[in-house]
């Protein structure tokens, strides 16, 4: 049996070591409390840098990226920032705003198209009511020019009516631009006459040298005249409006394999790299047009020649340079839109320039026989030249038949193209003439010998000069030629 002293001893050693285990139980809570406290303060010190991070990032891509990414939409060159942080790329952060940008750009060109859309639809409502007014004023001005004979009369209607003709032109390219149709339909005619007629729409048409390479009798489609005419008044627009006005605009017409070409240059300032390249995207019609990109105000020359290519199967290249330091312009017309046209029944306008190509009857036969060479004689018939030594047959040298020289009567005259003010003045003089002569005639056979024709200046001569007069109506191209 234990004693009391034994037991007091083992107990207090028992609360002794009870007290040491609590004791070292006591201080590894604490260690690990302070270690979590201190994890705990890390953690909230990386989720405030996070938020942190995370707050400039969105305001980085309301205050920058943003406004940039709408402005891309419209001017793809601008260049849009990428995040703060370059470590977000690829995170669930990163992607969450690339999506947040793309939606945007996404959203902003639907919107972007609707609107000009909608504006386009207006505009092209307003040149429609536009568009009939100047046809109406025109028909009314050729009307003028039948009725009266007065030269000085019939020379300002001509430059009323050319003045019309320019606000047409641009009223109709309005139109074409935002979506109309060209406006009217015309029937085969003449390539050189449409060129022509884009010629005479124009302000400086003086200043246009047209050097006509064509078969007699090349002409085109009737659903390719209007266009073709729209996209020679403006090609030839910018050439002259971007050349100085002492130079010459030089236009040829030719043939190439896969149908004809009409290029023209100038000898203005050219174009750079970058203003060559947007101008080729303008004409070749890939791309959507939109009144935005047009400029303010907006240029559509160029936009209206890439909706007519893209429409009517035509090709427009403006990448090449011109010889005369300016810019080289090349209209191609397909074979499928060329026809022809008897010259004989239904000639070019008389004011369109004359082919320098030669008729197929005129041009000297080209001789391809194996071996033939020009400068001998040719043997006589049934005279037998000597063989050589070995018996073998030698080739004999023909000379083709000269071409008899055309004397200077017989070549066809190439008549310079007037202007309008000594049309004008010519077609007075001859009005003026035949309604004299007419005059003189009645008065001969029904008032006698007696009297003269100024007798009769109170009576008014109703007779139709129409067939003596020089004009054009809008839905014949070759009228717009001879103006």
């Amino acid at each position: 049996m234990m004693e009391l002293p034994d037991l007091v001893a083992g107990g207090l050693a028992a609360g002794t070591l009870s007290a040491l285990a609590l004791g070292g139980g006591l201080l590894r809570l604490r260690r690990q409390q302070t270690r979590q406290r201190a994890e705990i303060a890390a953690l909230r010190t990386q989720l405030d840098g996070s938020l942190r991070a995370v707050t400039a990032e969105v305001e980085h891509l309301a205050g920058r990226r943003v406004p940039a990414a709408a402005r891309q939409v419209a001017h793809p060159h601008v260049s849009e920032p990428g995040p703060l942080q370059p470590l977000t790329n690829g995170t669930p952060l990163g992607i969450a705003l690339e999506n947040v940008v793309l939606a945007l750009q996404s959203e902003v060109a639907a919107q972007r198209t609707r609107v000009d859309a909608a504006a386009q639809a207006g505009m092209r409502g307003a040149t429609r009511e536009i568009q009939a007014a100047l046809y109406r004023l025109q028909d009314a001005l050729r009307g003028l020019q039948q009725r009266y004979d007065d030269p000085e009369l019939a020379q300002t209607l001509f430059r009323l009516d050319h003045e019309n003709e320019q606000s047409l032109r641009r009223a109709q390219v309005t139109a074409v631009v935002c979506g109309a149709w060209v406006g009217l339909a015309r029937e085969e005619s003449h390539l050189v006459d449409a060129v022509t007629g884009g010629q005479a729409r124009l302000a400086g048409y003086h200043r246009v040298q047209v050097h006509n390479h064509l078969e007699t009798g090349t002409a085109l489609v009737s659903h390719a005249v209007e266009p073709v005419a729209i996209i020679v008044a403006e090609l030839l627009d910018n050439a002259l409006r971007h050349s100085a006005p002492d130079t010459d605009v030089v236009v040829s017409l030719e043939h190439v394999h896969h149908g004809v070409c009409v290029t023209i240059d100038d000898a203005g300032l050219g174009m750079t790299r970058d203003e060559r390249d947007r101008a080729q995207r303008l004409v070749a019609g890939d791309d959507l047009i939109l009144l935005t990109d047009l400029g303010d105000p907006p240029r559509m020359g160029l936009a209206a020649i890439g909706r007519l290519t893209r429409q009517f199967d035509l090709g427009v290249d403006v990448s090449s340079a011109s010889p005369y330091g300016g810019v080289r312009a090349v209209l191609r017309v397909d074979s499928h839109l060329l026809s022809r046209l008897d010259p004989v029944d239904r000639p070019p306008a008389a004011s369109a320039p004359r082919t320098t190509r030669k008729a197929a009857a005129d041009r000297p036969a080209p001789s391809h026989a194996y071996g033939t060479e020009t400068g001998a004689p040719e043997a006589a018939p049934g005279h037998h030249e000597p063989s050589d030594t070995d018996g073998l047959p030698q080739r004999r040298r023909r000379t083709p038949a000269a071409a008899p020289e055309e004397s200077p009567a017989q070549r066809p005259a190439q008549r310079p193209a007037r202007r309008p003010e000594e049309a004008a003045a010519a077609l007075g003089a001859l009005q003026s003439g035949t309604a004299a002569a007419r005059a003189a005639a009645e008065y001969a056979g029904a008032d006698g010998p007696g009297s003269t024709p100024a007798d009769r200046t109170g009576e008014t001569d109703d007779t139709d000069h129409s067939d003596h007069t020089d004009h054009t109506d809008h839905t014949d191209i070759e009228g717009e030629a001879a103006r």
